[in-house]
């Protein structure tokens, strides 16, 4: 996971970047913020410190107890200037809101507070989020100051439309969604992913019995959703495949809504052959209903009720008929008790996929419904054991796998 810089300037959407924090950290980044003197007016160090674990720096001759370190990182022996060490530890430079006096002085070239100081001596990106009213932010100077910085090579994240600061006003001048601000960061630090087009499938399908009723299972999705934020944090092209997702999908990435199989069939082969890694997570129904009822079938009058199934197509073994070569296709099995690495190992070769992912269902602990999973991911190759952790933490754990298999 990357160090994020975080330099937060005077305005009301100093707020956001408490957001903003939050989610780098839930996601596993390194987070350090400087504050401008403004800045502390509208949110305390306080509260950053919180977030991230370590000290908020907001003038360069303010003692740092951790020397310049970002959280888990070792401190220095020295004690170094702050505003040069923070600098050189980070991966990436965000400031978050950028007001119009701070952008003007970036441009300038000044470094009369640490913020200024630490953007001068960055040698990673830097990211500048505009966050003021419209008319600053659509004034010609302040447009000339932004025109310079990404000529210089900073990355712009222009602002929002709508509601604004001051009662009754509306316009261009919103800060961006923190979500979007931290795409924008994991986007500038992807390495071997940048540009992949990963289609992820997740949630589970629902066979309709009649109008109200379906066969379906008790996937919520968590992992594919944590798989397509993992592979779109590491900067790939992410299209989700969604049935019936119990939980929100990540931003930044297409989202395909299905409920049956056949639709998740559909949307599936529309957009293999785009892709350059497959990750079918989804729990797809082996069986659905003969015959849907088009109405509501009624109780009263029956003392059974007799539901005939028919096998659904085999989805992912129809995608891995029609691969290219340059391809990487991932299956994922829920099998239940013993024999279950037996029975996948089966499954890895008989269906042509390059690495299987396995969970045991019958454990409690884990699999739907849960927030943690424990799996193993079985190649050609061999098998890793992936311990029972976090989904997102599992899923980064299936993702570093698959960088391995690209490589080979």
């Amino acid at each position: 996971m990357a160090r994020i810089l975080l330099g937060v300037s005077g305005g009301i959407a100093a707020y956001k970047a408490l957001e903003l924090t939050r989610l780098a950290t839930a996601a596993g980044h390194s987070v350090r913020v400087v504050q401008t003197p403004t800045s502390l007016r509208f949110v305390g160090a306080a509260s950053f410190a919180a977030l991230t674990g370590a000290p908020v720096l907001c003038d360069e001759f303010e003692d740092d107890p951790t020397r310049g370190a970002f959280p888990g990182q070792e401190p220095p022996s020295h004690r170094p200037l702050s505003h040069l060490q923070l600098a050189a530890g980070a991966d990436v430079l965000v400031i978050a809101p950028a007001s119009a006096n701070t952008l003007a002085k970036l441009a300038a070239g000044m470094a009369d507070n640490l913020l200024c100081s630490c953007a001068l001596a960055a040698t990673c990106p830097l990211v500048v989020a505009p966050a003021m009213n419209n008319h600053m932010y659509e004034h010609p100077a302040t447009q000339a100051n932004l025109r310079a910085l990404s000529e210089r090579g900073a990355h712009v994240v222009e602002p929002d439309v709508g509601r604004l600061a001051s009662l009754g006003e509306h316009g261009v001048g919103r800060l961006a969604e923190p979500a979007r601000l931290l795409a924008e960061c994991e986007r500038l630090l992807a390495g071997a992913w940048s540009g992949v087009r990963v289609l992820v499938s997740a949630g589970g399908t629902r066979e309709p019995i009649d109008s109200v009723r379906f066969v379906g299972n008790r996937s919520s999705g968590r992992m594919g959703v944590a798989l397509a934020e993992a592979a779109r944090r590491r900067g790939a092209r992410v299209t989700l495949v969604g049935a019936n997702l119990t939980v929100p999908a990540p931003a930044g990435v297409e989202q395909v809504p299905v409920g049956t199989a056949a639709e998740l069939q559909i949307a599936c082969e529309q957009r293999f052959e785009d892709c350059d890694v497959l990750l079918m997570a989804a729990a797809v129904a082996d069986f659905r209903p003969l015959r849907a009822e088009d109405g509501k079938i009624k109780k009263q009058g029956r003392e059974r009720l007799r539901v005939e199934l028919e096998p659904t197509s085999d989805v992912l073994a129809g995608l891995a008929a029609r691969r290219r070569s340059d391809q990487t296709i991932v299956g994922f099995a829920a099998e239940h008790g013993a024999g279950a690495i037996e029975e996948a190992r089966s499954k890895l070769s008989a269906k042509g996929l390059d690495a299987l992912v396995v969970n045991d269902v019958s454990r409690a602990d884990i699999g739907f419904e849960s927030d943690a999973n424990e799996v193993t991911v079985l190649t050609a190759a061999g098998e890793q054991h992936v311990p029972r952790a976090a989904k997102h933490a599992v899923a980064e754990a299936i993702l570093d796998a698959v960088e391995r298999l690209r490589r080979r």
